[in-house]
């Protein structure tokens, strides 16, 4: 599964508002960066990062190339998704190919812009997206309910176990709860077992981002339907973004000087998009760590928990199958010292072998032999 995050909402709540302006904003920010829109629904992005820049302009790089992530604008949902309504189906199999979904939810009045449901309820529409998705899920989990009683009936260990996980992912559907808020109820290998055989929409990562008109932000404060929106999310554990659709698209049309100048006047210290970007690279939990060279400074992105020679293999294959050793310092201690010599004069690059777990950060160059 690619590492990537779905974009999904209600329509006329600013979805595809919001997607492209992070297409359009990302380009404009990261000029050297190869960008490409892969489908008409599916681009890939930089992730803001100024710790690569600054390694850059230390080791005086002729490229920068940062870390990037997808994101998907998944086709609009309606009530009745799970049924087929709409384009249920296809927001239902696109949502399912993501690793982690972003949901907008409209937290702004505008009379020219008619809600499908005919009022302003953000809470509603989170309500409604989430229930789709556990009935969907519901029905994955029955017919698979169907499929391997007959096969635990004979007597198979294996049937045996997946049929009690999938009885107890049926309980908590029923209750109308997700499976992300019932973790808890489940052991590691459950929760492995049922990413693997049912992909299932409510086990997968989720954020909020509630657009905004242009007057509340910079953070949502006295706006009821923010307000509420966090209350909900609290209880869940689901992280809320604060943004403007309206004005991250006028942000793209902007000089980088203007654009400063903009953020200031609204309070931001920074887009709201990033702020998205960001959480997306969260909840997918991943990190990242950098390599420099006069050639390139380049930021690369793997999971937390990974070792050293398979984020080797991250920049090439080879690397991982012939990793000897890495030669590691934090991206503050390369600044500091000014270069890799300096830094290993100063005692601050340390060898780390085949067990060492790569941290957020790090600067690494390999030792390999192929």
């Amino acid at each position: 599964m690619k590492l990537n995050v779905g974009i999904v909402g209600l329509p006329n709540v600013g979805k595809s508002t919001i997607f492209n302006a992070l297409i359009q904003n990302i380009k404009a920010e990261v000029a050297n960066y190869p960008f490409c829109t892969i489908e008409p629904n599916v681009g890939v992005v930089a992730v803001p990062d100024e710790r690569l820049f600054k390694i850059a302009e230390v080791e005086k790089s002729a490229k920068v190339t940062p870390a990037t992530i997808e994101f998907v604008d998944i086709a609009g949902l309606v009530k009745g998704a799970s049924k087929g309504e709409g384009l249920g189906n296809q927001f239902l199999s696109h949502i399912r190919k993501v690793a982690a979904i972003a949901q907008v939810l409209r937290c702004f009045e505008d009379p020219e812009i008619v809600h499908v449901e005919g009022s302003i309820d953000p809470v509603r529409d989170a309500e409604i997206i989430e229930l789709e998705l556990i009935l969907a899920d519901l029905q994955s989990v029955e017919k698979r309910i169907a499929r391997i009683e007959k096969v635990a009936k004979s007597g198979d260990k294996k049937a045996k176990k997946e049929l009690e996980v999938l009885f107890k992912a049926k309980e908590v559907l029923e209750s109308f709860s997700t499976l992300r808020s019932k973790k808890e109820f489940f052991s590691e290998e459950e929760l492995k077992l049922l990413s693997s055989t049912l992909f299932p929409l409510t086990l997968k990562p989720m954020m909020y981002i509630a657009n905004v008109s242009e007057g509340d932000l910079p953070d949502g404060e006295g706006n009821p339907y923010v307000k509420a929106l966090k209350e909900k999310a609290d209880k869940e554990g689901i992280p809320v973004i604060i943004l403007c659709g309206k004005v991250e698209s006028e942000l793209v049309a902007l000089s980088p000087e203007e654009r400063t100048e903009y953020l200031e006047m609204l309070g931001l210290s920074e887009p709201g998009l990033y702020k998205m970007i960001k959480k997306g690279y969260e909840l997918l939990d991943l990190i990242t760590f950098f390599t420099a060279g006069p050639r390139e400074t380049r930021a690369w992105t793997i999971k937390k928990g990974t070792k050293a020679p398979q984020a080797a293999g991250e920049i090439h294959s080879d690397m991982e199958k012939g990793f000897i050793a890495a030669e590691v310092l934090s991206w503050e201690d390369f600044v500091k010292a000014g270069s890799f010599s300096k830094a290993r004069e100063l005692g601050m690059l340390r060898i780390e072998g085949k067990d060492y777990e790569v941290k957020d950060g790090d600067l690494i160059y390999f030792r390999f032999n192929v």
